[in-house]
C-alpha cells in the first residue's frame, strides 16, 4: 500500500477514534514531498511517532518525561533472546526491552497503541 494512503487511514483513525487524547496529526515529509512518517500529538504533549516501510514499522510514543514505549520490527542482535524477536517492545527506555505481540495489520495496531495511551496519558 502506498505509503500516503497507509498514514492517512491511520491519521483518521487516531482523529475520529481518539479525540480524547489526540489533539493534532501531521504526515512527515522527505525529499519530493514524500510521506515519511504519521505524528500524532497528545493532549499532554506528548507525541507518536508512526513510521511504516514495507514489513518493517515503528510504533514510537515519546513522553513528556522522557520516558518512551516503542513497538518495532529492527533486527538487533542484543534483542535476538526475546521470545518474539524481531518484534520487541521499548517499555519506559531504549534498555527495558519486552516482548511484542502486536498485529501486522497497522490499522489494528494504532488502535492497540492508542488504547495503551490512553491509560497511560
Amino acid at each position: 500500500m502506498d505509503a500516503e494512503i497507509a498514514y492517512l487511514k491511520l491519521k483518521n483513525i487516531a482523529l475520529q477514534e481518539f479525540p480524547d487524547i489526540v489533539a493534532s496529526a501531521s504526515i512527515t515529509r522527505g525529499p519530493l514531498n514524500v510521506a515519511k512518517s504519521l505524528r500524532l500529538f497528545f493532549t499532554d504533549n506528548s507525541f507518536l511517532e508512526i513510521w511504516i516501510s514495507g514489513k518493517k514499522y515503528s510504533y514510537h510514543w515519546q513522553r513528556t518525561d522522557e520516558k518512551i514505549y516503542r513497538h518495532d520490527n529492527a533486527p538487533h542482535k542484543k534483542h535476538e533472546k526475546i521470545k518474539t524477536f524481531p518484534k520487541h517492545f521499548h517499555y519506559g527506555s531504549e534498555e527495558n526491552v519486552k516482548e511484542s505481540n502486536i498485529g501486522d495489520n497497522p490499522e489494528i495496531v494504532i488502535r492497540d497503541f492508542l488504547k495503551f495511551v490512553r491509560e497511560n496519558i
